[in-house]
């Protein structure tokens, strides 16, 4: 890490990691998406905090402000790590399998910014009982 040299190197750092923190607090507009990272042993193990990393990175980049990154813990479909969930307000929850670094990059543009689902990648099993 080489060292700040001026006030406005500190201050670039400053809000690059607020921004950054931003991330994951939860938005408070009524149009907010949540993208929730599976971060249990099963997770971290396949990747999932480069996935996170990368989709937090990705988000920074194209400047969207609508969205909250949280981690949570185990979804149920360890087979299918790491797993990314994609909560709207007014759509039903989107749960993706196998998302590396560059399939979370493109889940961020695909999915949050221009609102198509990433058809290949949705996982479809259900633990519902059937009577």
């Amino acid at each position: 890490m080489s060292k700040i040299k001026s006030l406005e190197e500190l201050q670039k750092l400053r809000q690059a990691a607020k921004d950054n923190l931003d991330l994951r607090s939860t938005a408070e507009s009524e149009n907010r998406m949540i993208i929730r990272v599976g971060m249990a042993t099963c997770g971290i193990a396949s990747g999932a905090r480069e996935t996170m990393s990368a989709i937090m990175d990705e988000i920074a980049k194209q400047g969207i402000k609508n969205v909250s990154v949280t981690q949570t813990g185990c979804m149920g479909y360890c087979a299918d790590e790491p797993i990314v969930e994609v909560v709207s307000n007014d759509k039903p929850p989107v749960l993706y399998g196998h998302v590396d670094a560059a399939r979370g990059r493109e889940i961020v543009t695909e999915h949050i910014k221009n609102g198509r689902l990433l058809q290949n990648a949705i996982i479809t099993k259900s633990f519902e009982k059937i009577d």
